[in-house]
């Protein structure tokens, strides 16, 4: 069992930057792939950014790439995204995820809640 906990939301400005972190259980952080979801009002979770164990593959949807950054500290059992450039089309809730062995997302934080005013 992992847990996760978000922290970091808000409320920014548009054009402006905010950091997320997720902090996790457990004594093998450092071989789980982790993630950054979102949701918006009405509509699905979306996928955002995803970081292998050791911290070599990154991956971004298109929307945010160029602006958003994902890391990770194994050392602190940390995942972080990094928001620039914030755009009021990017207020969501955002989760972050544990990648299962299974090739499912299978472990989910409650989210922390950003919001960018125009």
């Amino acid at each position: 069992q992992v847990q996760l906990v978000e922290s970091g939301g808000g409320l920014v400005q548009a054009g402006g930057s905010r950091r997320l972190s997720c902090e996790a259980s457990g004594r093998t952080f450092s071989s789980y792939t982790m993630g950054w979801f979102r949701q918006a009002p009405g509509m699905e979770r979306e996928f955002v950014a995803r970081v292998s164990g050791s911290d070599s593959m990154r991956t971004y949807a298109d929307s945010v790439k160029g602006r958003f950054t994902i890391s990770r500290a194994n050392g602190k059992n940390t995942v972080y995204l990094q928001m620039n450039s914030l755009k009021p089309e990017d207020t969501a809730v955002y989760y972050c995820a544990v990648l299962s062995t299974w090739g499912t997302w299978q472990y989910w934080g409650q989210g922390t809640q950003v919001t960018v005013s125009a």
